[in-house]
């Protein structure tokens, strides 16, 4: 086990902490929670820059980076819908598009061809960590930041989740395009299965 696939793999356990902190009420939670979630997202860099400086990168690596951002979004995508924060259509749909092309990169792996991350994927994961960065800043301005203001921050607040469901909306949309993208490139994939 080398450290990119640590930082990798620390993001399950830190989206539990976050799904959690999301839920408690007392002064500090919100702000640990937006901490910790942008920690997650700067090691879904990092990982990946460690892992191609020092000559690390490993098909398990590519593998369980995909797997790891799903579960880092999608754990707090459901808490969100929890939270009525997001509506749940488009978390269903982000999640039917992450179990179906899951399911093609293990029939994939099971054929020794390794399917990594491509750009629209990489571009969705961004825009669903930009939404989900948005959607956990406006409770920490609203529960633990409001108080040392001299002004109120309710526009402010209003606002944030107002652009963060719509990035989330965009997000949703880039998931269902790069979903239809990668199973048209690997539709070999899906007509190996089916024959």
């Amino acid at each position: 086990m080398n450290l990119p696939n640590i930082i990798t793999l620390s993001r399950i356990p830190t989206m539990f902490i976050i799904v959690w902190l999301m839920y408690c009420d007392w002064w500090g939670a919100a702000t640990l929670a937006f901490v910790l979630f942008i920690t997650a997202a700067i090691g879904d860099w990092l990982d990946g820059y460690i892992a191609r400086k020092r000559g690390l990168v490993s098909n398990f690596g590519k593998f369980m980076d995909a797997l790891t951002d799903k579960v880092l979004i999608l754990g707090i995508m459901v808490a969100f819908v929890g939270l009525k924060t997001i509506p749940i259509p488009w978390v269903l749909i982000t999640l039917c598009r992450e179990f179906l092309i899951s399911g093609m990169r293990m029939v994939a792996a099971s054929k020794g061809v390794v399917v990594a991350a491509e750009r629209g994927g990489k571009l969705k994961t961004v825009m669903q960590l930009i939404a989900v960065g948005v959607l956990l800043f406006a409770p920490m301005l609203h529960d633990d930041l409001a108080k040392y203001l001299s002004f109120s921050v309710d526009s402010i607040v209003e606002v944030l989740n107002h652009a963060g469901l719509w990035l989330f909306i965009v997000a949703t949309a880039l998931t269902v395009s790069s979903g239809v993208s990668y199973a048209f490139k690997y539709k070999r994939v899906f007509a190996d299965v089916m024959n």
